[in-house]
């Protein structure tokens, strides 16, 4: 058997990656229809459509596994017709204009966003039962202010003690203060403040377990049937009853404009090292432009501040510069020396 001789046809040259056509080109969608996200949930994701649809969808696999939150303004493709068994595809996320996020590990490296795209951050707080704890209040007037989100702090259950006075210092921030009573002769007139302040917008609420967020979602938007639990008489702390973070129109028809209210499942640990000190001074205005005169790395709650200077001009303390300044320097400084949080 004669041995084959090869030549220079048995070569085979592979052309350079650049001049190879592409084997398939990434589909426009041009037919994708937004929607809103209400709630995700094991993989599936709940959302309502600009033409009141509710639809069940999946996000597109080169969108990653935690890229969509509630909140969040998607594009669907695929069966958007909300009937029984469909599902759709998520193939994008508009970018959004504000997102609440935590970090949650020990070495503050992981950071989780929780939902996206508020106009208001309702903190709630119980006067009682269990005890307000300001560590966390003033770690979501952080991200707030951090994030341009109208902070609101609503304090429930004041007709089982009075306000705290801590209460004041929040106002003297720019912090509008609602409060809550379970008392049926007072409980409408506070409801009544309370659903005309979140009228119109997009408003999450977060607190503590056992503070009445899915108490007060429930009285707010009927047709909710949030579930609701009890505080733990031996540790002060309330029982998880929401497990995810979901949207709710304040009204039954999905059409209004009357507003959504996100409930949130109760958070315990809330850091905060991810957020940027300038970005939160600069929400207030009058103190942000003072703090321009402070040499290079000021903390700003240091002697040499020049915030000192402005609080006591001519020697004279202005009290409610110093308020201000005070309550802004403890956020600052919790911030800085305490990035995490667990309670």
């Amino acid at each position: 058997m004669t041995p084959y001789s090869y030549d220079e046809s048995d070569a085979r040259i592979r052309p350079a990656r650049s001049t190879r056509p592409r084997s398939k080109d990434r589909p426009a969608h041009a037919d994708a229809i937004f929607a809103l996200v209400t709630t995700v949930d094991r993989g599936r994701t709940t959302c309502i459509t600009d033409d009141a649809v509710i639809v069940t969808a999946m996000k597109a696999r080169e969108l990653g596994p935690k890229s969509v939150v509630v909140g969040d303004r998607v594009k669907l493709v695929g069966d958007v017709s909300g009937s029984d068994g469909s599902l759709a595809r998520i193939v994008s996320v508009e970018p959004r204009r504000n997102s609440l996020s935590r970090t949650v590990d020990d070495a503050a490296q992981v950071e989780r966003t929780i939902v996206a795209n508020i106009d208001q951050l309702v903190i709630v707080a119980a006067v009682t039962n269990p005890e307000p704890r300001r560590g966390l209040i003033d770690r979501f007037l952080v991200c707030a202010f951090h994030e341009s989100i109208t902070p609101i702090l609503l304090m429930t259950k004041t007709d089982l003690a009075p306000l705290p006075d801590f209460v004041e210092e929040y106002r003297k921030l720019g912090v509008t203060i609602l409060t809550s009573s379970s008392k049926a002769d007072s409980q409408e007139a506070s409801l009544s403040i309370i659903k005309e302040v979140l009228t119109g917008k997009t408003s999450v609420l977060v607190g503590h377990s056992g503070v009445g967020k899915s108490t007060l979602i429930n009285a707010l938007v009927p047709h909710a049937g949030r579930i609701t639990g009890i505080v733990n008489t031996v540790t002060g702390r309330g029982r998880h009853t929401s497990s995810s973070a979901i949207a709710l129109p304040l009204s039954s028809e999905l059409k209004s404009h009357d507003g959504w209210i996100i409930d949130t499942p109760g958070i315990r640990a809330f850091g905060l090292a991810h957020l940027d000190s300038n970005r939160i001074i600069a929400a207030f205005a009058d103190i942000a432009e003072i703090t321009q005169g402070c040499l290079p790395h000021c903390t700003h709650y240091e002697p040499s501040c020049r915030l000192n200077e402005w609080v006591a001009p001519a020697g004279v303390i202005d009290q409610e510069r110093m308020t201000r300044v005070t309550s802004l320097r403890s956020l600052l400084e919790l911030k800085d020396k305490n990035p995490t949080l667990s309670e």
